[in-house]
């Protein structure tokens, strides 16, 4: 059986936005296309995505922001944020099939039955415990973190984030807390929404040292990527930690329609590989990778392809 798990199936494709928003539900559909166009669909193990308990979503989430989801989606009327996130009928059942199925690829790798797994659709690293924001109504990564905390009893996580965008619903989450590890590349914060995630936040109280936000500047490409992710491995290496995450948003290659990086699929490709190897290391190369951003459609089937080729050949 193939090492690399990947999680494909209508369920999972449904979280998206109608009327032209840039997170469409056709992302995982393209992204299908590009693996079977590579030849890479049938050496992966593909896997049925899997719809989150509430109580799965509770490791993370607010409950009563989790109920108002819920009766949002019943509507379908309104946003669930400012202006970004619309709510859309079923949207609750979309959203928690994200996180299910990040739960569900966490789980694999650690019963055992892949070393890596990768879930297209995942990565929603804007939301946070009690509000949505940025297209993410839930936190796959919150979730998937706690889920590991609470029922593997892991003490130490990884999460590194090279999506164009901060990963702001998960560093200021667990912004204190010192067993998530974070690592996080983003186009310059005076540039790009978010807004956050400066140089200077690098974790508080117990956790203070052991965050690292690097911003890129406009236009930056793979030459400039790189010497800025030396310093990334520089920090990463001074741990050891029980899983790595991914979140590898191809919102950061060139021609994105809201972004400005011009990254190509090969960084993604080679972040891709360190980490795998680096997992290697400390980890019985554990690792789940989580598609997050992007929104020109050639580069999604590029980029997220370029992950799973490397997955597969790593």
């Amino acid at each position: 059986m193939s090492e690399t798990c990947v999680f494909l199936g209508e369920d999972l494709a449904k979280y998206g936005f109608p009327g032209g928003h840039p997170f469409s539900p056709s992302r995982h559909a393209v992204y299908e296309a590009g693996l079977q166009a590579a030849g890479l669909l049938d050496q992966c193990c593909v896997r049925t995505p899997q719809q989150a308990t509430d109580e799965q979503l509770r490791l993370f989430h607010d409950g009563e922001y989790i109920d108002t989801v819920a009766r949002r989606s019943q509507s379908g009327a309104g946003y669930l944020d400012g202006g970004d996130t619309p709510a859309f009928p079923g949207i609750y059942e979309a959203a928690a099939t994200v996180v299910g199925t990040t739960v569900a690829a966490v789980d694999a790798v650690m019963r055992g039955e892949c070393k890596q797994a990768f879930n297209p659709i995942g990565g929603l690293h804007h939301a946070r415990r009690d509000a949505a924001q940025g297209f993410c109504a839930f936190n796959d990564i919150g979730v998937a973190i706690e889920h590991l905390f609470s029922t593997w009893a892991l003490i130490e996580v990884l999460y590194v984030d090279i999506d164009a965008h901060h990963g702001d619903g998960v560093f200021y989450s667990f912004d204190k807390d010192r067993r998530v590890l974070f690592l996080d590349y983003h186009q310059h914060s005076d540039t790009l929404y978010p807004g956050t995630g400066k140089p200077y936040e690098t974790g508080s109280g117990p956790a203070k040292g052991r965050k690292l936000n690097i911003e890129l500047i406009p236009e930056c490409d793979d030459a400039l990527f790189f010497e800025q992710w030396a310093r990334g491995r520089e920090f990463i290496d001074q741990f050891s930690p029980e899983f790595v995450l991914l979140q590898c948003g191809v919102d950061s290659l060139k021609g994105d329609p809201i972004t400005n990086l011009c990254l190509s699929e090969a960084a993604h490709a080679q972040v891709t590989r360190e980490l795998i190897q680096y997992a290697g290391t400390h980890c019985s190369g554990r690792l789940v990778a989580l598609g997050g951003g992007g929104y020109n459609m050639e580069n999604i089937s590029r980029g997220w392809t370029a992950v799973t080729h490397t997955m597969l050949n790593t």
